[in-house]
């Protein structure tokens, strides 16, 4: 985890997989990313019908932008992931891909399902905030 991101739990809360809040200290800037789509380098979502590998794909190009920030998955304070399904099994399955990725780093979160994402055959999407050092070189 970032030593300057402060990530909360709560001990007088369930125990569950997320942190219940993230804390940024002040000399820290915030970036946000917008959502983070399963699309390949020539723009179609692969992996039609698929939760799991459209969110390790949505990680992936969101390592990818953060990445061009200077900044990875650590300097990450807060997801929201869209998933386009009516079935909770649907959301777990892709909300278990993304954990895996996000590994020990178990930011706060929502998981939302919704009835439809902006790209055909889109399943999951990841909206992200991240904090980065002051000044860091952003593209």
């Amino acid at each position: 985890m970032n030593k300057k991101i402060s990530l909360i739990r709560s001990t007088q809360l369930a125990d569950v997989d997320y942190a219940y809040a993230a804390r940024v200290p002040s000399d820290r800037d915030l970036l946000f990313l917008a959502g983070a789509c399963p699309l390949n380098k020539e723009g179609e979502v692969p992996h039609i019908n698929d939760y799991e590998l459209q969110a390790k794909l949505c990680v992936e190009n969101m390592k990818e932008v953060l990445k061009e920030s200077s900044a990875s998955l650590k300097d990450v304070v807060y997801t929201r992931v869209l998933v386009a399904s009516q079935h909770q099994s649907d959301l777990v399955t892709a909300w278990n891909a993304i954990r895996k990725e996000f590994g020990d780093h178990d930011v706060p979160s929502t998981l939302s399902g919704v009835t439809v994402l902006g790209y055909t055959h889109q399943l999951v999407e990841i909206e992200a905030i991240a904090a980065v050092g002051k000044g860091t070189n952003v593209k």
